[in-house]
C-alpha cells in the first residue's frame, strides 16, 4: 500500500518550513498548492531517486520487451489504455511504436515530460475517432485549408 500524498499551502511551507518538511515522514510527498501558479511537489531526494530508478529500468525492461515481441505493447495497450480501442489498428501500430521510442529516450534524459505529450497528442486522435460527426468534420477536405504550415523560426 502506497503513503498517501498531502496537500497543504504553499504559504505553510513558507511560515512553518521545517513542520511542512516533516511532514514526509508520514507521506512520501507534499504538494505545496499555489493560487496564480502549478502545484509543486516536495519530496526527499532519497525517494525521488529511487522513483527516477524504477521508471528507468521499468521503460529499458518495456524497450527490450518490445523489441524481442514488437506485437506485445500492441496487444497490451488496450488494457493499460482502453481509449487505444478508438485508433485504427495502423494508427494502434504506430502509437505502439512511438511510445516505446518516446519512453526509452526519455529515461535516458531522465525527463518524462516528451512521454506525457505523446499519449496526449494520441488521446486526442482517440478521442477524434471515437466521434463520427467530428471525425467527418476534421476528415473532409475544405475550402478553409491554406496548406502545410511553416516551421516557427529558430527551429
Amino acid at each position: 500500500m502506497s503513503m498517501p500524498l498531502e496537500s497543504v499551502p504553499f504559504s505553510e511551507l513558507l511560515r512553518q518550513p521545517t513542520e511542512t518538511a516533516d511532514r514526509l515522514s508520514r507521506a512520501r510527498a507534499v504538494r505545496l498548492r499555489r493560487r496564480d501558479a502549478a502545484d509543486l511537489v516536495l519530496m526527499s531526494a532519497d525517494r525521488a531517486a529511487a522513483e527516477g530508478e524504477v521508471v528507468d529500468l521499468t521503460t529499458r525492461l518495456l524497450a527490450s520487451v518490445a523489441r524481442r515481441d514488437p506485437t506485445l505493447v500492441r496487444e497490451s495497450l488496450p488494457t493499460v489504455l482502453p481509449w487505444v480501442r478508438f485508433l485504427p489498428a495502423e494508427d494502434l501500430e504506430q502509437m505502439a511504436s512511438e511510445f516505446v521510442a518516446t519512453a526509452e529516450a526519455a529515461a535516458a534524459m531522465g525527463n518524462t515530460a516528451a512521454v506525457s505529450q505523446l499519449l496526449t497528442e494520441w488521446r486526442h486522435t482517440a478521442e477524434i475517432h471515437a466521434d463520427p460527426d467530428l471525425h467527418r468534420v476534421l476528415a473532409a477536405p475544405s475550402s478553409d485549408d491554406f496548406g502545410p504550415v511553416a516551421r516557427p523560426a529558430g527551429e
